[in-house]
């Protein structure tokens, strides 16, 4: 009888050791798969029931205080979110992590950076950890489970890593444009956070003024428009035509009703596409706006001919206008 009693009672702590294992799992499927050794005390389970656990092959210990449920996928997101449970709660991702979460233009494939406050002074198997003791209310946010660091923050931080002007102008741009940040945002934060031999500074400086297209050749054609003190014209603007449709217009002097768009086709456009084109030029037409369209050609490969016929163009606009 006693022999009984004790087998009982050992079988009976055993499944009270490893119930919580579904709770855990649950947890873990939640968070791609992977789990702290904290969430995993709060799930009920044990230390001792943790290394059944590895040792039946349900859990990997892939940190010292993180697992991930065996069989699950070895994704990107799954990596992120190890490197997020082994730094702790006031960790976030950052730099070139962050920015591929936010989407933001020419990212690199799946990179792994983290940022935790510089008086912790954590590390992780899972990717590059930077430290900061600059850290505002809005520069923390979340995007898709993880926290991150924002648009505005990611931007500042890719020019501090010194990456090429390219991709930091790429970045700048597509967040903007998604409305992720504002320029006006940005130069406020760069100030907040400017300071003596900051890197990255002179970079965003340089890029800043030519931000809110949608691509480089937009770019390239509001630096040119600013190094010969043309006025700048309101960018990515929506105008409702005629008929009810929207058109999305590169760049309008609304005041002067003079629209540009620029393309990036050097060669000719499909029949469809020309049809397309010649329609949205007439309706805007029909609605009082010139319409001027310049090719990467045009902007490239004879700059001061664009710039001599925008200033003509421009000038006869305004005085349209007055008379």
């Amino acid at each position: 009888m006693e022999g009984f009693c004790f087998r009982f009672w050992r079988f009976a702590a055993l499944r009270a050791d490893v119930r919580p294992i579904q709770p855990v799992m649950r947890m873990a499927g939640e968070q791609d798969g992977a789990v702290s050794e904290a969430q995993m005390r709060e799930c009920g389970l044990t230390a001792r029931a943790q290394r059944k656990a590895v040792a039946c092959g349900q859990l990997l210990m892939v940190e010292a205080r993180v697992a991930v449920v065996v069989g699950s996928p070895d994704t990107w997101h799954r990596r992120l979110r190890v490197g997020l449970l082994a730094l702790g709660p006031d960790a976030w991702v950052s730099h070139e992590a962050a920015a591929a979460l936010h989407r933001l233009d020419r990212t690199l494939f799946e990179p792994l950076d983290f940022t935790v406050p510089r008086s912790a002074r954590r590390t992780t198997n899972a990717g590059r950890v930077h430290t900061t003791d600059c850290v505002g209310a809005l520069d923390v946010v979340t995007i898709d489970g993880f926290r991150c660091s924002s648009a505005t923050r990611t931007i500042i931080d890719l020019a501090y890593l010194g990456i090429p002007p390219i991709r930091l102008a790429a970045a700048i741009d597509s967040s903007v444009h998604r409305g992720l940040s504002a320029t006006r945002v940005l130069a406020d934060r760069l100030a907040e956070l400017r300071g003596p031999g900051r890197n990255g500074v002179a970079a965003l400086d340089r890029l800043m003024p030519d931000t809110g297209g949608e691509s480089p050749l937009e770019r390239t054609f509001l630096g040119l428009l600013r190094r010969n003190q043309l006025p700048r014209p309101t960018t990515q603007l929506r105008i409702r035509r005629a008929n009810g449709a929207v058109a999305r217009v590169d760049f309008i002097y609304e005041a002067l009703r003079v629209v540009v768009e620029v393309s990036g086709r050097k060669g000719h456009a499909s029949d469809a596409e020309r049809q397309r084109d010649a329609q949205r030029r007439n309706e805007l037409t029909d609605q009082g706006y010139r319409v001027y369209e310049y090719t990467r050609g045009d902007i490239e490969d004879r700059p001061a001919w664009v710039v001599a016929t925008m200033l003509h163009r421009v000038a006869a606009s305004a005085t349209a206008h007055v008379d």
